[in-house]
Order: C-alpha cells, then structure tokens, then sequence
C-alpha cells in the first residue's frame, strides 16, 4: 500500500499525463497540423538566433571599419598638407635668398625710399620677396597658408604674402609680435600647437587659424637674425570634413595638442572632453596600425564606442568619432526585417507543407463534410466530384441521391411560397397605384382651377405617359433609365403645382447605372414624399437631389440612391412611423401619404433580404435623404417578368 507522499506524486504524473493527453489532437488533420508547426516552429527559432548574432557581430564591425576609413582618408590628407606647410616654413628659415634679406636688414630702421636707397636694398628686398612669393605658389597646400610673414628682429622690415589683398598691414609683423602665442611658440625647442586662434587682423571675423613661428638664424653662426610666421586656415579640416558622413548622434572631434574641437555644420568650435573612463576594446585585428577602439563613457552616462585615428607626422594630431547608435539602430532595424522575411518564408514553407499533407490525406473527408455542410445551407445541387471510385466515393454517391430528394420536397414547398408572395405584391402594388392616381388627378383639378393655360397640357401628357407605365404589366423589376423617366413625369406635374419653386437635379456616377434593374415604382413615393412633407410644409423654394452609385457590401456589389430634399425634415418617431407604417391605420388621411415608402421598403426586403432596404437619414428644420440600398444586377430583356 503506498504512504500519503507516494500517492501524491503519483496524483501529479495522473495530472500532467491527462493534460498532456488533452494538448494532443484526436484527428488525424490535427496531428499533421501540429507536428508540421512544431517542426516549422523549431527550425525559426533556430534560425532567428543564428542570423540576429551574425548580423549584430557583422553590423558593428562594419560600422567600425566604415569610420575608420573615412577618418584614415581625412587624416592622411591633413597630414599631407601640413607636411607641405611644415616644410615651407623650414624652407623659409634656410633659404639663402631669405637670409640675406634678414641679414642686411637686421639693424635698418626702415626700408629707403627709391630717391634714398643708395645702397641698392630695394632691388634686394624685391628680388627676396618674389623668391618667397614663387616657392609659397610652389608649395601644393599653399591655398590654407591664409599669412606668411618673414621679418627682422626689431620687425622694422619684412616680407608679407597674404591670401587677402585687403588683409595686408605695414604693422602686420608688430602686430603678430604682440599676439600672446608668439612668445611660446617663437622660443620653442621644434614646432608646437597651440590649437586655432582668432585672426589679430580681423575685429569682427570669426576666422580661426593655426599659427606656426620659428626664429630664423645666421647660416655661418647660431645669431637670430629675423623669425617667420605662418597662419594655417582652419580650412585644412573643414574642407575635407565638409562632406564627411556624419549622423545626428554621431560626434566628430579634433584634438590638437591639449585642445579639442568639435566639428558640425557651422565648422569648428572648442569643445570640452565629451567622455570619461576610456576603456580599449578587444578585436583591433582588422583596423590599421595607429588607430584605436575604446569604450567610452559620455557626459550624459551613456556607454558609447569611439574610434580615434591619430593624423600622421603631426604630435598630439588625432581625429575621433564617436559612432552613431542611431545609425546602428537603423541597421539593426533593416537587417531585423530581413530576418522576419527569412522566418515569414520558413512559415510559409511549413504552411505549404501542412497545406500538401493535407489536401492528400484530409481533402476526400474534407469535401464530404463540405457537401454535408452545404445542404444544411440550403444547396441541394449533385456533387459528381465526391464520387470516387473507393469506399468514400459510396457514401459520396449516398449524400447526393439524399440531397436530391430533399431539393424534391422543398420545390413544392417553394412553389407555395412564392403564390403567396405574388399575392401579397399584388396587394401591395395596388396600394400604391389608387395613391399616386390619387394625388396625381388633384393636382390637375387644382391646375384646372387656379389657371386656365399652358400647364394643364403639359401635366396631361405627363400623366397619360405615367399611367401608360402603370398598365405596362405585371414586370415587378425595370432599368434605372426608365423609373427616373417615370419620376421626371411624376415631377413636372408637380413642378406646375408648385409654380415652378420646386426643382430637381440628378447625379448618376456612371452609365451603367442607368441598366441596373429596380422595382417599379421604388422613386415615385419617396420623391411625393419629399414634396408633400418636407418642402411644401417649409413654406420656401425646394430643391431635390437623386444620386446614384454603386458601392461593396462585403463581397456582393450594391446600387446606393441617395434623395436628399432642403424641407423641414423628420424627428426619430416620425422615421420609425415612415418605415413602418401598419396597413390597417384608422388614419387613412396619412395612410394614403406614408403607405408608399413603407411598401416599397417591405418590397425590397421581400425580394433581396434585410439587408437591404430604405434607411432615412434626417436634420429637423435642415434636410432630410432617403437611402435605398439594393443589389447590383444589370437588366436584361428576357429575363422573367415574376420574382
């Protein structure tokens, strides 16, 4: 006998295995189906996993190599023009012809004027300058060398090339001399950066440049004798950078020296450090020699990734991006819909394999309990297609001789029916008929009596075509065309009533419209009612509109007429009683004025269903539109005058 914690354990295995029994589908389709999900389901997950950790390791690597190339082409142009600069500036400090220049010009106080210069220092100064002149044109990156000045030591006589005619200065050496970096730089061992500086020579300009100064010494002994100066234009990065590709996270920075500049759409600005606790990221393998990886943390805490790429022959020179999360986010974005597109088609695949396992095995059961289906919808129609030459094929052949026999018995139940509903539209129609009569023949008598004129021809003839239309038979179902000549009929007598403060207009969307089948007499009443109703009570000129277009109700196409009149409208209570006006109302004054628009509701839902019909749509005191709304379908000449 088993203890009490035996028995619970075994209660549990009872539990799971009953639940588990349950999750198993009894039918052979329920197990094709789920053993082909589970299937489908394992291979998406599979690949789901494999292709986002590819992909994420794949993208990241791309957008790292992808900045440091574009760094690396920036760098390497930097530095080719300021090694072009650097150079020009040590030629300015050897060249013979400018050290002459400096060494007679040392201790003069001024340059002679042309009467004066007895000694011929003119001709020498000229000479010296276009030797300058000609090797800073020579000089390949000469176009960033916005000012370059080479000058004695008491700055009482230089030369000056600058990028800018209007730029020029006879104090341009004092005024370079008095900058507070010239010292630093001027007794510096080798070049120093600084960084940029605003340009002394501008009070309003926000141009900033490098500045290069080195003393000049005599050839033959260690005298200074003069100093040059070069002004480097920021262009030297801005030009490069202006067609960088930069996205609006991204951070671009220059780092000259112990200064920083960030780089955007307005050039360069100095800039603090933007991030703190510089870590070195492991998988440098592929990046070249020089450039560095780190993990970074910005200003505002967030963990981002950093690329540096150190400019070439130039101290403390490096360029940084901080890359663009936004970017990768896009990539991760398109890459992820491309996964999504891998796990769509691995379904669909599964899909059509459940779909084939099943048309082969299911399809025979499955049409079976279609057919048995459709009969109990109604469709008693033989169905050759379930008689297979096998065992299914004899219950297929017994589904179709007893679906036969039940079509037999409902025939006659329909033929029944349908006597009737003949019945009950004959009563119907003859209502409306004596109405419109009705109306019709006391407006004539009220013509007759108020003018004896033209109208009263008019109106007859009017008439005489409307009555002909009553006696054309018993065809319940007519062309659109020929109920709107029928209302066009209807509406002239009336016209003449009203004195002509009544008119009409139509809209039909497109001709076919006009072939569309509808019941007689569907307009005629809705139409009087809009005059007698809603216009004539407004005491004011009337004005009706009929439209007409076709519309989808779920998968059937339908014809929607819309009759909109201006008159005094209709409360909720007043619609209801419109639409559902009983036959056997002791008030036949208003019976004889509302019966038509209530029958001819009870008319199309007869024949087409509840879903059809007339609906009123109305503002008291503003509008009233009538809607009637019945299937699409074309008339045809031969078709049957009975419905």
């Amino acid at each position: 006998m088993l203890n009490p914690l035996s028995q619970a354990i075994h209660g549990k295995k009872g539990l799971y295995f009953i639940m588990w029994k349950k999750l198993i589908p009894k039918t052979i389709r329920g197990k094709i189906m789920v053993l082909t999900a589970a299937i489908t389901l394992l291979i998406t997950v599979l690949t789901t996993t494999v292709c986002f950790s590819v992909f994420q390791s794949f993208l990241r690597k791309n957008q790292i190599q992808s900045a440091e190339f574009s760094l690396q082409v920036v760098s390497n142009n930097i530095s080719a023009d300021m090694k072009d600069i650097i150079y020009f500036s040590k030629w300015c400090c050897s060249n013979s012809a400018v050290l002459d220049y400096l060494e007679v010009f040392k201790d003069q106080p001024k340059l002679a004027t042309a009467a004066r210069d007895f000694d011929n220092m003119r001709p020498m100064a000229l000479s010296s300058h276009n030797r300058l002149k000609e090797e800073y044109y020579n000089t390949r990156s000469y176009e960033y060398m916005s000012r370059v000045i080479v000058s004695s030591s008491n700055e009482n006589n230089f030369l000056q090339i600058a990028a800018l005619a209007n730029s020029s200065s006879p104090y341009a050496a004092r005024i370079i001399k008095d900058e507070p970096f010239f010292e630093t730089l001027y007794r510096s061992d080798d070049f120093l950066w600084m960084g940029l500086v605003k340009d002394p020579f501008s009070n309003i300009g926000t141009d900033q440049f490098i500045p290069i100064v080195r003393p000049v010494s005599n050839e033959f002994n260690s005298e200074v004798i003069g100093w040059t100066y070069v002004e480097i234009s920021s262009r030297i990065f801005t030009d490069y950078l202006a067609s960088y590709p930069l996205h609006g996270d991204s951070i671009l920075f220059i780092t000259i020296g112990d200064k920083i500049y960030g780089f955007n759409s307005n050039g360069l600005k100095e800039m603090k450090m933007p991030y703190s606790n510089p870590v070195k990221l492991a998988g440098n393998e592929s990046l070249s020699k020089g450039t560095r990886l780190l993990s970074v943390t910005m200003n505002d805490g967030k963990e981002r990734t950093l690329v540096e790429r150190p400019i070439e022959g130039m101290a403390g020179w490096s360029l940084s991006q901080v890359l663009s999360e936004q970017q990768l986010g896009q990539q991760k974005n398109l890459y992820t819909l491309l996964i999504l597109a891998i796990c769509l088609t691995i379904v669909s695949l599964g899909i059509l394999l459940a779909y084939l396992l099943n048309k082969i095995i299911m399809d025979p059961i499955h049409r079976l309990s279609s057919k048995i289906h459709d009969i109990s919808t109604g469709d008693f129609s033989r169905d050759s297609a379930i008689e297979w030459n096998h065992e299914l094929g004899e219950v297929g052949k017994g589904i179709n001789n007893m679906s036969e026999n039940i079509n037999t018995l409902m025939e006659k139940r329909v033929t029944d029916e349908k006597q009737k509903k003949d019945l009950e539209y004959q009563i119907l129609q003859s209502q409306i008929n004596p109405h419109f009569l009705y109306n019709t023949l006391n407006s004539i008598k009220w013509m007759a009596t108020i003018q004896n004129a033209d109208g009263i021809a008019d109106m007859t003839t009017a008439l005489a075509r409307l009555l002909k239309n009553v006696s054309k038979g018993t065809t319940s179902m007519i062309p659109l065309r020929e109920e709107l000549d029928l209302v066009k009929d209807y509406f002239l007598i009336q016209k003449y009533r009203y004195g002509g403060s009544v008119t009409i207009e139509y809209f039909i969307d497109t001709e076919d419209l006009y072939n569309c089948e509808i019941h007689r007499f569907t307009l005629q009443p809705i139409i009087e009612n809009a005059l007698f109703h809603g216009i004539e009570p407004a005491k004011t000129a009337g004005k009706i509109i009929v439209s007409a277009r076709s519309i989808n109700l779920g998968l059937k196409k339908a014809l929607k007429i819309d009759i909109t009149d201006n008159g005094i409208g209709m409360s909720k209570d007043t619609i209801d009683e419109v639409l559902h006006e009983k036959t056997d109302s002791q008030n036949k004054a208003e019976f004889f004025r509302q019966v038509g628009i209530s029958n001819v509701n009870r008319r199309i839902q007869y024949d087409f269903g509840l879903e059809y019909g007339i609906t009123i749509d109305s503002c008291p005191g503003s509008y009233t539109t009538m809607t009637i709304l019945i299937p699409y379908a074309l008339y045809t000449e031969n078709q049957t005058a009975e419905r």
